[in-house]
């Protein structure tokens, strides 16, 4: 009786976790700052500028770009949930987060990971239609279906990240309180319940599956019908600007979705908590500072838009 009190207080202590820092060398902790700093920054300025740039040129109000738009939105918002906290913990000695700070973080960094995949997906279909149906692109690509498009994106993937964050913080935490991760994620968490977590896992495979998988699925899909359309095409310069319209979203999906599924897909036991830490700050900070600036370098449209609207700036 008296163990099983003792038991149910354990489960209860832990209000507060405690997250890990980059480094507890001082110098290293100043380069890390500096470096995360600055990438932060330039994700900031890099997809807040394609954003106005869209919003600002006509030419570019087009669903390509709206898409892309609302991917820099996403990429502001999933590396604001992330890099603050590990740009404080840098440099603080106070490296807590409270039980239910944890669990915002977690969720929204799960609903907006979630909401990049689906956008990444409809993204490959819009240049499905564009390259092969042409002729009827305008009147499936309209406004009301891009709209309900990303609306639907948004609307699942929160509910997605709501139901995988109320099983994770319904688990009672008392074998410790130190995440071995520079923020709330989930398989780290799991590693720290006493309860059996075979079910919390199996929710995270299944959403992992329906998300990340199917979504990447889906655009391989795409892609293959789009290589297809590309080879029947004559003209060699025709096949290049195709594939050359195509190669910004591939290297992206490519970046993104290799990390994902290698972070929420893979067996637990063959992976490091080292390993899984250096492949989350890839897509947590380093791939939404990539994205904008894949689009805009491989991209004609984008770069004269840049430049006519930097132009008015300047002569304002």
């Amino acid at each position: 009786m008296y163990d099983n009190a003792v038991d149910h207080v354990n489960q209860t202590l832990v209000r507060t976790f405690i997250l890990l820092g980059l480094s507890n060398i001082f110098i290293l902790q100043i380069v890390f700052f500096m470096l995360f700093l600055i990438m932060y920054i330039l994700t900031l300025v890099a997809n807040l500028t394609l954003i106005i740039v869209v919003k600002l040129n006509p030419k570019l109000h087009v669903p390509m770009y709206f898409f892309l738009s609302n991917l820099s939105l996403i990429d502001i918002c999933f590396s604001s949930t992330v890099v603050p906290k590990i740009l404080v913990n840098t440099i603080s000695q106070d490296r807590s987060i409270s039980f239910l700070g944890c669990a915002v973080q977690m969720y929204f960094h799960l609903a907006l990971g979630g909401t990049e995949c689906f956008l990444l997906a409809i993204m490959a279909y819009d240049r499905y239609i564009a390259i092969c149906n042409p002729l009827r692109y305008s009147s499936i690509m309209d406004r009301r279906l891009c709209l309900g498009l990303v609306t639907g994106c948004w609307i699942l993937s929160f509910i997605n990240s709501f139901i995988l964050t109320f099983l994770t913080f319904q688990l009672p935490y008392c074998n410790s309180n130190l995440i071995s991760h520079f923020f709330c994620e989930m398989p780290p968490l799991l590693r720290l319940s006493c309860r059996d977590i075979f079910y919390n896992e199996l929710a995270e495979y299944i959403a992992g599956a329906i998300v990340a998988l199917g979504s990447f699925l889906l655009i391989l899909f795409t892609y293959i019908c789009i290589t297809i359309t590309v080879l029947k095409i004559r003209s060699n310069k025709a096949r290049q600007k195709v594939f050359s319209t195509c190669a910004s979203h591939v290297l992206v999906v490519s970046l993104y979705y290799g990390t994902i599924i290698f972070i929420h897909l893979h067996p637990r036991s063959f992976s490091s908590s080292e390993q899984d830490r250096v492949v989350t700050i890839l897509y947590t900070v380093v791939t939404p500072m990539l994205n904008p600036i894949i689009y805009s370098i491989r991209n004609k449209d984008i770069k004269k838009a840049i430049r006519k609207t930097m132009t008015k700036a300047i002569h304002h």
